[in-house]
């Protein structure tokens, strides 16, 4: 039942970073135990778990629920993803021997064939799954000899709700012809040891995120704030 559990959970987990349900969608566990041929009791298990990490909404007596897409959640991950990222990689950088270099070369390759893949192809969903996965381990790989177990597990968690927040059919699924050449500087700076322009480009790299404006708040709920503090 472990492995069951450990599968089905990974299984979920990739659903909800890949657009597999539609945001603020009930996620019912009778329904999905019938895609896992598993107890309601474990799919419940797994969503409950899912909910600590970030991936599923859960409120008592409404039950689990994919998360609602929020552009204040969007630049909130984003600063987060830049913050973990600049500092695991620059840290990497530092501390990163060759078998790291070589780690972070190979991952590169995956996910660049893939993403050129994409472009030719002119249509994300049919390699959706490889190239999520492909850009997950980049990206990992990046900041993968920080020397912090603490930032690698937050930076996991991070992403993937950030990636769940940015992939929708409107979004076209997270994908930006522009990904080929920042994710084949972010490895040059990497293998340059240059922090500085590490720095820059991992921004460069996230900061279309950040473009969108956030929601004007009304007057009564900055007076609402202002006199909460």
């Amino acid at each position: 039942m472990a492995g069951q559990y450990a599968d089905i959970f990974d299984d979920m987990r990739h659903r909800l970073i890949t657009g597999a349900f539609a945001y603020g969608s009930k996620l019912r566990a009778e329904k999905l135990r019938m895609d896992y041929n598993c107890s309601a009791s474990t799919v419940r298990e797994v969503l409950f778990r899912l909910s600590t990490v970030g991936l599923v909404d859960f409120q008592e007596q409404r039950g689990f629920r994919a998360p609602c897409q929020s552009v204040e959640r969007q630049h909130e991950l984003t600063h987060m993803r830049i913050l973990l990222e600049t500092e695991g990689a620059c840290l990497s950088i530092r501390q990163g021997d060759v078998d790291w270099e070589s780690r972070l070369a190979a991952a590169h390759h995956k996910l660049s064939h893939i993403e050129m893949r994409v472009r030719s192809m002119g249509d994300v969903p049919p390699l959706l799954g490889l190239w999520s996965r492909a850009e997950q381990e980049f990206h990992q790989t990046l900041i993968d000899a920080c020397g912090s177990d603490l930032l690698k597990r937050t930076h996991v968690q991070i992403y993937e709700q950030f990636r769940q927040q940015l992939v929708s059919a409107e979004t076209n699924w997270g994908y930006f012809p522009e990904n080929i050449r920042e994710h084949r500087a972010i490895l040059d700076a990497a293998l340059a040891r240059n922090e500085d322009l590490m720095r820059v480009c991992v921004h460069d790299h996230l900061a279309r995120n950040l473009q969108r404006p956030l929601p004007q708040k009304s007057y009564p709920e900055r007076l609402g704030k202002s006199s909460a503090m």
